[in-house]
């Protein structure tokens, strides 16, 4: 799988995934459940790089003590909206607002995309970020359920 990244903005960002083939209903499913369930662990909070205590504490974990964070130390790392997947042909995208999540969210995010393809439905490019020439974005660049405000 191609990963290739192009202009990125936290708050407006567009992931696109392209196939070798039409990915089927069932996998499209496959790949829904992936997105929402990035979606929903960044929502709460889940890739948070300044509270990585296990990562840091390297492979000797038994006994490990966990500190408990007190809200004020950590900034607040939430992912703030996802739309609605979307297929065309051989492509598929989503549109999401990453707030204030942190970078390690999209590494999560390409590490079980690059072991769903290798098991389940060959996945040829991820693209994150930018426009796709083969599919362009709505002209507000957000998903089609974000009001104009500016309007």
């Amino acid at each position: 799988m191609q990963v290739q990244f192009r202009e990125c903005d936290f708050f407006n960002i567009w992931i696109w995934l392209r196939f070798i083939t039409t990915p089927s209903p069932m996998e499209q499913q496959y790949i829904e459940e992936i997105f929402d369930s990035w979606f929903f662990l960044g929502k709460l909070g889940g890739f948070n790089a300044e509270n990585l205590q296990v990562q840091d504490a390297g492979l000797e974990l038994s006994y490990m003590p966990y500190r408990e964070t007190d809200e004020s130390d950590i900034l607040v790392s939430l992912m703030h909206n996802m739309g609605e997947l979307e297929y065309q042909g051989v492509w598929a995208r989503c549109w999401f607002d990453l707030g204030t999540t942190d970078a390690i969210a999209l590494d999560i995010l390409i590490n079980a995309l690059q072991q769903f393809s290798q098991d389940y439905v060959a996945v040829e490019e991820l693209i994150i970020g930018g426009e796709n020439p083969d599919w362009p974005i709505p002209d507000n660049r957000r998903a089609d359920f974000i009001e104009d405000t500016d309007a």
